[in-house]
């Protein structure tokens, strides 16, 4: 990772959904599983050394978890803000490192790939063209990508 905070990993709970992709975005390991009992995600986060975010104070309150950040937005974007502020996290570098969807770290996909699995008029762009390892997805730049970096530059205009 292009900054030393990014060692910082995290585990959401079965409602930050939204924040687990930004995070993702961003290069953080994040670990969400919308169906997991918060008994065992709360055993996850502590055995794997996870900052455990949450909105469920009775999460917080009763089963304690050893490193958690209880959040106070509804917003995925605020709650993320939240999140930079009390962890002493920004913007790196090197965006899209990680699957948004399973969280594996991405590797650049090969000829056939692209040539298989990209649509012709994303192929023409100029890439770079990533694979998951974890659940085969394609990730390429196009405008999605584009706004996702202008609401992160909103965000963390530093």
């Amino acid at each position: 990772m292009s900054h030393p905070e990014a060692e910082k990993r995290f585990a959401a709970d079965a409602m930050l959904g939204r924040l687990a992709r930004w995070l993702r975005v961003l290069g953080f390991d994040t670990v969400h599983i919308p169906d997991v009992d918060d008994h065992d995600l709360v055993a996850l986060a502590d055995r794997e050394g996870r900052i455990l975010l949450t909105r469920d104070r009775h999460l917080v309150t009763y089963l304690r978890p050893r490193n958690s950040l209880l959040l106070q937005s509804l917003s995925p974007h605020e709650q993320l803000l939240e999140v930079a502020e009390a962890c002493g996290i920004g913007m790196a570098e090197d965006l899209f490192t990680r699957c948004m969807v399973c969280n594996t770290e991405l590797r650049q996909a090969t000829e056939q790939e692209v040539a298989t699995l990209v649509p012709d008029k994303a192929r023409a762009r100029p890439g770079p063209f990533l694979r998951c390892p974890g659940c085969g997805r394609v990730y390429w730049p196009g405008s999605h990508t584009r706004r996702m970096r202008r609401v992160l530059e909103t965000l963390f205009p530093d």
